[in-house]
C-alpha cells in the first residue's frame, strides 16, 4: 500500500519542468532529487516529505524522452505520481525506473494536502482525507514485480539470479 500527502500541479506537466535541463550534467540521482519540480514550485524539495505523492491534470511527464524525470522523483521520495492521462514514454520509464504511477479520472476530486492511499492490487485510489475512493485498471502483475524489485533492471537481477 502506497501512502502519502497530496502536492498538485495542473496540465502538461513535462520532463523539463520536473527536472531541468540545467542539471543533467549530472546523472546521480540524489542530486538530482534536490532540483525535482524546481521550475513548477522552487519549495517543492523543501515542503515535501519522504512517501508524498504527486497529483497532476492531464499529459503529465510529456516532453522529452529522458529517464531522468522519473528518476529524479522516485530519489526525492515520491511515492508515486497519480494523473488524469500520461505520456506514454513518461509512463513505461517511470514502471521501468520503480516508480509507480496511476491514472484517474477523478483528479479534481483531490486538494492539495489530501491524505492519499493508493493500493495497486485492487486498482483504487483511497482519499482518507475525504473518505472517498477513485478506482483505476489495476497494475498488471509483472509490472507490480518492477515496482517491487525496484525497477526493471533490479527485477531482471532477481529473474536471472532466480
Amino acid at each position: 500500500m502506497i501512502s502519502g500527502k497530496v502536492w498538485k500541479f495542473g496540465d502538461n506537466i513535462d520532463t523539463d519542468l520536473i527536472i531541468a535541463a540545467r542539471y543533467l550534467n549530472n546523472s546521480d540521482p540524489k542530486e538530482l532529487a534536490k532540483f525535482v519540480m524546481e521550475d513548477a514550485d522552487p519549495e517543492f524539495v523543501k515542503k515535501m516529505t519522504p512517501g508524498d505523492i504527486i497529483v497532476a491534470n492531464e499529459n503529465f511527464g510529456c516532453g522529452s524522452s529522458r529517464e531522468h524525470a522519473p528518476i529524479a522523483l522516485k530519489a526525492a521520495g515520491v511515492s508515486a505520481v497519480i494523473a488524469k492521462t500520461f505520456a506514454r514514454i513518461f509512463y513505461r520509464n517511470a514502471f521501468n525506473m520503480g516508480l509507480p504511477i496511476f491514472e484517474i479520472q477523478e483528479i479534481d476530486r483531490i486538494d492539495e494536502g489530501d491524505h492519499l492511499e493508493v493500493d495497486m492490487k485492487r486498482g483504487v485510489v483511497i482519499n482518507k482525507t475525504k473518505n472517498e475512493d477513485y478506482s483505476f485498471t489495476p497494475i498488471p502483475e509483472f509490472m507490480q514485480k518492477i515496482v517491487d524489485a525496484g525497477g526493471l533492471i533490479n527485477y531482471a537481477k532477481k529473474v536471472i539470479n532466480e
